[in-house]
């Protein structure tokens, strides 16, 4: 036994000491991702604490509050329109319990007139753009600014349609990172992906153990960026900047906004 860990000692501090450098030195193993965009403010949903989720209006005033970043999520209507909208079935937006997937894009329902901010318990909003918007339309009004889409159909065609586009972690790769992470592999490992967007900790009760500042740190040095939400509160931007995220994403883009000039940020 005696023997084993004689071997065995100088093996495991000669891969802890590798594997903290390559850590803090990703450079050495990995060229750094270049991107075409670097996002610190980022709204979800479009802003939806301010004006109704993901419609064209609340679109619209993300922007005017100087968002670098619209966040949204797409299905397919029956007749092959991508709309945008986060839930399928449309009973929490809209009041009808139909999904999206069994109806043609002109016999969508509209949005309720006043809709719960959902990552902020007892808030709501309103706005006089109550249609489910087109992602094509969003194209059109903003061709120039970046865009986070989280598809809600689990396929390849994107990836298989354009290589090239930047793309995030899903949950499955989200968690594989967590686990070469504490392993120590992640300095080894190759990513593809550009983006990590992820929860704050606060947001999850402080119960996960993922937010490493060093973990975020490593990630941007190898070019991906670390978008942490959903911060709806002074108190979470400040958190998620010190905990290491590059972009933070709120339900509120005023707020955010007041806060990244106060703090001399933008």
């Amino acid at each position: 036994m005696s023997c084993l860990l004689y071997v065995l000692l100088p093996v495991l501090g000669g891969y802890t000491f590798t594997s903290l450098y390559l850590l803090k030195n990703p450079h050495i193993l990995h060229k750094k991702k270049r991107s075409a965009f670097y996002c610190t403010h980022i709204s979800h949903r479009g802003g939806c604490g301010e004006r109704i989720e993901s419609t064209i209006e609340a679109f619209e005033n993300a922007v005017m509050q100087g968002t670098e970043m619209l966040e949204m999520d797409c299905h397919l209507t029956r007749d092959e329109y991508v709309v945008v909208s986060h839930d399928e079935n449309l009973l929490r937006q809209t009041g009808q319990d139909v999904n999206i997937s069994s109806l043609d894009f002109q016999d969508l329902p509209l949005y309720k007139e006043r809709m719960e901010v959902l990552f902020y318990e007892g808030h709501y909003s309103t706005g006089t753009d109550r249609k489910i918007a087109l992602l094509e339309d969003v194209f059109r009004k903003f061709p120039e600014l970046p865009v986070s889409i989280e598809i809600k159909e689990n396929n390849k065609r994107l990836m298989q349609k354009n290589a090239s586009m930047p793309y995030s972690f899903s949950m499955l790769r989200g968690v594989l990172v967590l686990l070469l992470f504490y392993t120590g592999l992640l300095p080894f490992v190759p990513l593809g992906e550009s983006l990590l967007q992820f929860y704050l900790p606060r947001i999850m009760n402080r119960c996960v153990l993922t937010m490493r500042r060093s973990l975020f740190k490593h990630l941007a040095a190898r070019g991906i960026q670390v978008h942490l939400f959903v911060c709806n509160e002074e108190e979470d931007i400040k958190a998620a900047i010190e905990v290491g995220a590059t972009g933070v994403m709120t339900d509120y883009p005023t707020l955010l906004t007041t806060y990244l000039c106060k703090n001399k940020r933008r």
